[in-house]
């Protein structure tokens, strides 16, 4: 009788160190980064970042703080132009009249210039994809589209100006079984295309899909699995947009959503510690670390990533994007009131 009591507590605690270490808790955080970065108030929870060719940044912004404790603040789209001598954040969305509280966001410029503007939107637990056009330095709300297949819907990315891929981070909508599904490491997430007309299933079996993107040739999708801890690279068929497995870069890390620079290198905003970052959700003042991740292509064309940018959490806490043009790099965060403008 004691072995199985000795086993069974053995087991327990092999489950609660492999825990910890999964989760980075065992990590070193040295900060670092080549070059300097500025702290940009006025908005909350900056969790998604992305930037026009002409250097025009739209941030998904919402007070999560507030929505976790039942007192939900209406959310934001933000621009922010990183060629301005002095930007100046200005509020895309003061006017909306639906509920909002945005969370991954995707643009499409066609070779018109025309820009279509795609955000993931939680009300009440119940998520639907907003559509908008950038029309004037102003966002014009065109559609709302809901589908019983948006369980749990993270980050999208565009493929043209009605068409997308959006990642749901659990297979279910209750927060206890996606909390237990996260720390038992359950592969229980997905991806699904929308055409203009329907959503489909494009991609099962991923752990904590969160962050996406694709190439600019269109033939490449990349997920981020935040809880897999690795980068999963897709082939697309261009017909029926059904999506291949073809790579796997692990990165030991809690990868979150992915930017693509100008000459196709990925860049990613993530957590080393992940553990850290649910003690932040639950308490601003426990800091958690914050990471950039390059993504590249060697020249035998294996795909490499560099470590960027890493802080201890004081400048500004669980990282979730960084999105690049040329030297400015902006880093946004899950909850803070600020993100981080930064010249590498």
């Amino acid at each position: 009788m004691k072995s199985i009591i000795y086993f069974i507590i053995g087991f327990i605690l092999f489950l609660v160190i492999k825990t910890l270490y999964d989760a980075g808790e065992f990590k070193s955080i040295n900060p670092h980064f080549e070059g300097e970065c500025i702290s940009v108030f006025g908005l909350n929870g900056p969790e998604d970042i992305t930037i026009l060719k002409n250097g025009i940044a739209f941030i998904s912004a919402d007070d999560r703080w507030k929505t976790l404790a039942e007192n939900p603040l209406q959310g934001h789209i933000y621009s922010y132009n990183v060629n301005h001598e002095n930007p100046e954040l200005i509020n895309l969305t003061s006017n909306l009249e639906i509920d909002f509280h945005p969370h991954g966001i995707s643009v499409f410029e066609d070779s018109l210039g025309n820009v279509n503007v795609f955000v993931v939107n939680h009300v009440d637990n119940i998520h639907s994809i907003e559509l908008f056009k950038f029309e004037n330095e102003k966002l014009v709300h065109t559609n709302t589209i809901k589908s019983s297949l948006l369980i749990s819907p993270n980050d999208i990315v565009a493929i043209n100006e009605n068409q997308f891929y959006v990642t749901n981070d659990h297979g279910v909508s209750s927060r206890l079984i996606k909390t237990m599904q996260d720390y038992l490491q359950v592969s229980n997430s997905n991806v699904i295309f929308y055409d203009g007309t329907k959503f489909n299933i494009s991609a099962i079996g991923l752990r904590y899909a969160n962050g996406i993107n694709i190439s600019s040739d269109k033939k490449l999708v990349y997920v981020a699995e935040t809880i897999g801890k690795k980068l999963s690279i897709y082939s697309r068929n261009e017909e029926t947009n059904e999506l291949h497995l073809i790579n796997l870069l692990k990165m030991n890390s809690g990868v979150d959503n992915i930017e693509i620079d100008e000459d196709g290198n990925l860049w990613i905003g993530s957590h080393p510690q992940m553990l850290a970052f649910s003690r932040h959700a639950k308490d601003e003042h426990k800091l958690s670390p914050s990471q950039v991740l390059k993504v590249s292509q060697d020249s035998t064309h294996n795909y490499v990533f560099d470590e960027i940018y890493l802080n201890n959490g004081e400048s500004l806490s669980g990282s979730s994007v960084s999105a690049i043009q040329k030297k400015n790099i902006l880093i946004g965060a899950v909850f803070a009131d600020h993100f981080l403008h930064c010249k590498y």
